[in-house]
């Protein structure tokens, strides 16, 4: 879907992170198409070299703290063996506690909505870990907007108390 909209011009080339990646049974068209879109590519394979320090690094160089962010989530990106829940499983995925401290990573993004797909309960678990693993990832995203949105109320409430104490001194 990120395709057809850039492709429509709904979202800016050029600001877009597609992190996970790790196909390479359907060819290179993919990686091509996120490439002519400005993409930036994190595989999988990445976060072996760079840790999840860089991974943040990376987004959060490419993204900055400002520019509003729609943050998608797909599930399978985690490998199937901690979540089989899902209709497109893949093996050398991350570990649900990379992802977790990804998205603790960036929370500092200016995300304005989010969500989680490719989750399958049909093809889970009978501990529903995949389900586990989706409602922390929502967690997690949900508590980083909350926190990000109280940490900007208090900045403009600061603001606009030193605005109101230099009115009255003026006054004065």
């Amino acid at each position: 879907m990120f395709w057809i909209a850039s492709n429509e011009g709904l979202i800016l080339n050029g600001s877009s992170v597609h992190g996970g990646l790790r196909s390479r049974l359907l060819g290179w068209e993919d990686y091509e198409d996120d490439t002519r879109q400005g993409f930036l590519q994190i595989s999988a394979d990445d976060i072996d070299d760079l840790g999840t320090r860089g991974i943040i690094d990376m987004i959060l160089e490419r993204m900055g703290r400002r520019v509003p962010v729609y943050l998608s989530v797909d599930i399978d990106v985690i490998d199937p063996g901690l979540c089989p829940g899902t209709g497109t499983p893949e093996a050398g995925g991350w570990t649900s506690r990379e992802l977790i401290r990804i998205l603790r990573g960036i929370e500092d993004l200016n995300i304005v909505g989010a969500d989680i797909v490719e989750v399958a309960p049909a093809y889970d678990g009978t501990g529903e870990q995949t389900a586990l693993v989706a409602s922390q990832i929502g967690y997690e995203i949900l508590t980083s907007m909350v926190a990000r949105g109280l940490a900007e109320k208090d900045s403009m409430d600061n603001k606009e108390s030193h605005q109101s104490a230099a009115k009255q001194r003026d006054e004065l």
